[in-house]
């Protein structure tokens, strides 16, 4: 398998979401995606198979960049490629070009009951500092908030 990963376009927004619809409960529309393409204070990186001729988007993370911090909307991969390391690729990356643009701090919130989520984040040095209450839409679950201080 060859990925490679690379900026959202708008013309990207219908496959991402189907990466969407594919991982979350409560996914966000085609449109969303193809208006947080264009925004300039968001910056969403792709992860795409090429390993044939044609490109497929199989995973993607966003942030948002808000008064000088990133703010990760989401990090999603397609079931079929979990646990073969494009989803740390994905954050190792973003954090790397999140950085170059003199951001100094991320954050985000993530379910409690995501263990492995909350472990890919831990690796990368996120830290937990409280909770939103009944912050998930679909089942009232708590986030966990999350930061990363870049030293």
């Amino acid at each position: 398998m060859k990925v490679e990963y690379r900026k959202m376009l708008p013309s990207d927004a219908a496959a991402v979401e189907v990466v969407e619809k594919s991982c979350f409960s409560m996914p966000w529309s085609r449109q969303s995606f193809w208006e947080e393409a264009v925004k300039k204070d968001a910056y969403y990186l792709l992860a795409v198979d090429c390993s044939t001729d044609i490109e497929v988007v199989i995973g993607y993370i966003g942030v948002w960049l808000i008064f000088g911090e990133g703010h990760i909307t989401n990090v999603a991969l397609m079931p079929h490629y979990q646990g073969r390391g494009i989803a740390s690729a994905m954050i190792k990356k973003i954090i790397m070009i999140i950085r170059s643009m003199g951001i100094n701090s991320m954050t985000l919130e993530v379910r409690p009951s995501n263990s492995k989520a909350l472990r890919l984040y831990q690796k990368f040095g996120f830290k937990s500092v409280g909770r939103r209450p009944h912050y998930y839409l679909d089942n009232n679950e708590d986030a966990e908030i999350m930061w990363l201080i870049f030293k």
